[in-house]
């Protein structure tokens, strides 16, 4: 097999993995707390498709299996979307870096952890 076997348009998007952990601090966190940051995350991550032009594939929750913070992998949740490019995977991870939890000015940085993987999609395993 060549490393020229299935080469991707330039046009296609970037197939991205975001990888999601939870902080100690979260763990740290008193019970209203927490529901605070609970309440931040899905308006934060609402909307994908129409604020960034993305296609989600399909999402990814451990935390039945994954129980405390997750500094690396294994991460505590996984988005997998088409991305048009890595200015929109940037923008996409500043949503941790700009969304704040509750009135305090905390930023949900504090909280979750966020790392992306891009490349392009596998040419095999697709069926």
């Amino acid at each position: 097999m060549s490393a020229t076997a299935a080469p991707n348009p330039p046009e296609s998007p970037l197939r991205t993995l975001f990888c999601i952990g939870v902080t100690q601090e979260f763990f740290n966190a008193g019970d209203e707390e927490r529901a605070a940051v609970a309440a931040a995350i899905p308006p934060a991550f609402a909307r994908l498709a129409e604020r960034f032009g993305v296609r989600v594939l399909g999402t990814l929750d451990d935390d039945q299996l994954m129980v405390g913070a997750s500094a690396a992998w294994p991460w505590t949740s996984y988005i997998l979307a088409d991305v048009p490019d890595l200015d929109t995977v940037a923008r996409i991870c500043g949503i941790v870096r700009d969304t704040e939890v509750g009135d305090g000015g905390v930023r949900l940085w504090r909280y979750l952890r966020i790392e992306a993987r891009a490349g392009r999609p596998l040419f095999f395993g697709t069926e």
